[in-house]
């Protein structure tokens, strides 16, 4: 039976908010940042539901991190803290996989995060959620689990920075698109996965699960590519 839900379409640029809760700060000892802090994933990260497992690379310690992502509606350049909603169409589960090893390397050697982020199905998403099932970003509960124990569940409310002002940075130095993803930081919990686990994420909106918010994806090797032999 087709899926009841749509699938993300694909976007031309994905935008990772880093550093957004104080608790995920702490757990990881960074530095709380002064204005949002992003980095870009790219567009074939994307794993959609039920299009296979997530890859990870050999030698990888590979961690989860979930997260809202806020959906663009259209062309956003220069926005407003005032109109920056208004450009969102909707939003998505999202789950910023990261090699955290590999992480740690680039930022002893202060080298860029496109190695650590940047791998094929280091992004699982869930269906597509429209915006009026979310009248309030600032109050879902995000959770996820591995192998059934529950790992991260936080409230958006949490965050450093609410969404209008992450729009309002990101779009004063680059213009997003229709279907570009801005992934707006992960609560604290996160941490390692190994092959074999399986990932279930999701969100609540007033103590309600919505169904097409959920994502379910096990994590397998990755037998060939980069650092195989």
């Amino acid at each position: 039976m087709a899926s009841a839900f749509t699938r993300l379409r694909t976007p031309r640029t994905i935008v990772c908010i880093g550093r957004n809760y104080a608790d995920h700060i702490a757990e990881l000892g960074n530095t709380r940042p002064t204005e949002p802090f992003y980095f870009l994933k790219p567009a074939t990260s994307v794993l959609h539901p039920n299009a296979g497992p997530i890859l990870s690379p050999s030698n990888c310690n590979l961690h989860y991190e979930v997260e809202l992502a806020a959906i663009m509606g259209g062309t956003a350049d220069e926005l407003t803290v005032e109109n920056a909603l208004s450009k969102i169409k909707g939003y998505a589960v999202g789950v910023d996989m990261t090699a955290r090893n590999f992480q740690e390397q680039a930022k002893s050697k202060k080298l860029p995060w496109a190695l650590c982020k940047g791998f094929k199905t280091f992004l699982p998403v869930s269906h597509f959620i429209p915006r009026g099932r979310i009248l309030n970003p600032h109050d879902v509960e995000l959770y996820l689990s591995v192998n059934g124990q529950l790992r991260q569940k936080d409230s958006t409310k949490l965050m450093l920075f609410d969404i209008p002002q992450l729009l309002r940075h990101v779009t004063s130095i680059a213009p997003l698109e229709e279907d570009d993803i801005l992934m707006t930081g992960t609560p604290k919990g996160v941490g390692p996965v190994v092959p074999g686990d399986v990932i279930e994420a999701g969100l609540r909106v007033n103590g309600v699960e919505l169904e097409e918010a959920k994502i379910r994806v096990e994590v397998q090797a990755r037998t060939s590519g980069y650092n195989s032999s």
